[in-house]
């Protein structure tokens, strides 16, 4: 035992304490396509739960309610999956991510295929305990054009992607604040964007119960709105974060400041 820890002492001194003691142990790919499953399958069992509930059950939830219930389950997620998967929770998320580097590539179906299982299970789990009627659908449809939908979604979708790149992606960020951040965008997001086109922001959130109920009116634009949203949201909010040449400039100023 006093030689186990004459060795780590030693490699403290030498600096090389990181080569005896694996302080990041490895997360397979089994584990996060797990955790995006249940992780997806919580957010949309409560999300669209409440708003089945609401419509099914004479508005006990309430608008502001459903608003709430989006917020506070995705928050909770977060903090629950996040250090397994990062708590995507969304293709779009995912879509964006990869682009940006985020990502790895060979990932990428694995967790839009999680993430679509889980949403389509959780919808199957609301039909199966639920008398929904088509008056209680808790998927997503435009409450008018489907263009205004579609663009609504971009919308709502750029401001998630661009909160979730700021609060949770960025180095500089405070990032145990970032659940509690992203959750109340989507609050706020739903009850602007709840009323014209139900505020999906995710395309796994509008398939799964669009699959299991048979209903896909203006399913379109919510596939290509979040991903186009979520796409620009990500890269617009990259033109805020520094670059090599900004450090190397910075660099050239200080050293020009300490010959003067």
């Amino acid at each position: 035992m006093t030689d186990g820890i004459e060795s780590h002492l030693s490699a403290m001194e030498k600096g090389n304490l990181s080569l005896s003691i694996s302080t990041n142990p490895k997360i397979h790919l089994a584990q996060k396509f797990l955790a995006e499953l249940i992780g997806t399958y919580c957010v949309i069992f409560a999300g669209c739960g409440s708003v089945a509930v609401n419509k099914l059950y004479g508005g006990t939830v309430t608008f502001p309610g459903v608003c709430v219930t989006w917020g506070l389950i995705v928050m909770a997620m977060i903090y629950t999956v996040g250090h397994v998967s990062g708590a995507h929770f969304n293709p779009a998320v995912t879509i964006t991510l990869s682009l940006l580097g985020l990502c790895p590539f060979k990932e990428v179906a694995f967790y839009i295929l999680s993430q679509l299982l889980g949403s389509i299970l959780a919808s199957g789990t609301l039909a199966l305990i639920m008398n929904v009627t088509p008056d209680g659908f808790f998927g997503t449809t435009p409450a008018g054009s489907t263009v205004q939908s579609f663009v609504v979604e971009i919308v709502i979708t750029f401001i998630l992607m661009f909160v979730i790149s700021g609060a949770s992606n960025d180095d500089r960020a405070i990032k145990k604040h970032g659940g509690i951040v992203v959750g109340m965008t989507i609050m706020l997001n739903v009850f602007v964007g709840g009323p014209i086109s139900g505020a999906s922001m995710n395309p796994a959130r509008s398939l799964g119960p669009a699959i299991v109920l048979l209903k896909f009116k203006g399913i379109w634009a919510y596939i290509f709105g979040p991903i186009i949203g979520a796409v620009i949201g990500g890269f617009v909010y990259k033109l805020l974060k520094p670059t090599n040449k900004s450090f190397s400039d910075i660099k050239k100023i200080n050293r020009l400041s300490f010959r003067s």
